[in-house]
């Protein structure tokens, strides 16, 4: 099986720290080469990777202001779909433009859907829904406008992370700053309840950090310590009473909420988007349907095991089970 694996270049592969599209990718394609499948990966030159590395861009757009993000997208794009006839399937991670591609090519596309940043950009999707195939990376993410051929969770490597029993006295958020993932709502919980709240991530929107999450930081009770590479991730995440995933949008999936669980932690979210499909209520964490539900929930974080978060993600939620399941859609693809 060769497959052509088409990786976003707004960071490298895997990235540094953020970058949830590029760091997907990074474990999809580790693994289905330890699964002796031929990949090709098309991402940034300084990215990372057992497979074989195809590149144009020498650097992830976001980290260096010289490189034009269009002008690359558009060369490493390209670049894939000029190459087509050499791989017998496509995997694009890049969202909606790849697709306006696959019409020039007899190569079979399939689109893993990360989400969708707004309404407008269905019109691409649809109009390739019959000749491409869409993997939803949740149920609740998927749209009746479209057909798919599977849902595929995302898997992390679960035993890279380390397991703690015994927390320490904060809660955690652990995301963008942005309000789409709620920081306000868990700096306005951590208040109400009286817990210090360490925040990790970086700053998407700078406005909303400076009115909604400045004016709260006193290095005290509420620390900002900015984005967390993979080094730092796994104690910062296990140490924590729990992680707040107090989100503003429908989550399309929330790594950030399975890395938690595989560290032990278990997680107070609103009940939106994918969480009901991540998070088994009064198991692993508790769904709740406002600020003042997930305030009582802080309560009860002790009354959960520990264990069986790590073990519902071991479960669930690791990188086997992940490249099983895109495996058997590239078989379904390839053969049909």
């Amino acid at each position: 099986m060769r497959i052509a694996m088409l990786a976003p270049i707004s960071w490298r592969t895997p990235p540094r720290h953020y970058g949830p599209w590029e760091w997907v990718v990074s474990m999809l394609t580790e693994g289905l080469v330890k699964r002796g499948v031929e990949v090709t990966l098309y991402a940034t030159g300084d990215s990372i990777t057992g497979a074989n590395l195809r590149s144009v861009a020498p650097r992830p757009w976001s980290e260096d202001e010289e490189l034009e993000p269009k002008v690359w997208e558009c060369l490493h794009i390209s670049n894939v779909f000029e190459e087509a006839a050499s791989y017998q399937l496509i995997h694009n991670n890049f969202d909606f433009l790849p697709l306006s591609y696959s019409g020039l090519i007899q190569t079979p596309v399939v689109t893993t859907i990360h989400g969708f940043s707004s309404p407008r950009i269905l019109p691409v999707y649809r109009k390739y829904n019959r000749s491409c195939h869409y993997v939803a990376i949740s149920e609740a993410d998927r749209s009746p406008e479209l057909d798919y051929a599977a849902t595929v969770h995302h898997g992390i490597p679960v035993e890279k992370y380390p397991y703690y029993d015994t927390p320490d006295e904060y809660l955690l958020f652990f995301g963008r700053i942005h309000h789409d993932k709620g920081v306000y709502e868990s700096i306005r919980l951590a208040k109400q309840v009286g817990m210090p709240l360490v925040i990790a991530g970086i700053i998407q929107d700078q406005n909303y950090y400076n009115r909604y999450v400045a004016p709260y930081l006193d290095n005290d009770q509420v620390r900002y310590i900015g984005p967390v590479g993979s080094e730092g991730k796994g104690e910062l995440l296990g140490k924590a009473r729990a992680l707040l995933h107090l989100i503003n949008f429908d989550e399309p999936f929330g790594l950030s909420v399975a890395e938690s669980m595989a560290c032990g932690t278990p997680v107070i979210a609103f009940k939106r988007g994918s969480m009901p499909e991540l998070i088994r209520d009064g198991i692993t964490g508790y769904l709740v349907e406002n600020l003042d539900q997930a305030c009582a929930s802080v309560s009860r974080i002790d009354h959960l095991k520990r264990e069986n978060c790590r073990r519902h993600v071991e479960d669930n939620f690791t990188i086997d089970l992940m490249v099983d399941r895109y495996i058997k859609v590239y078989e379904k693809i390839i053969t049909s």
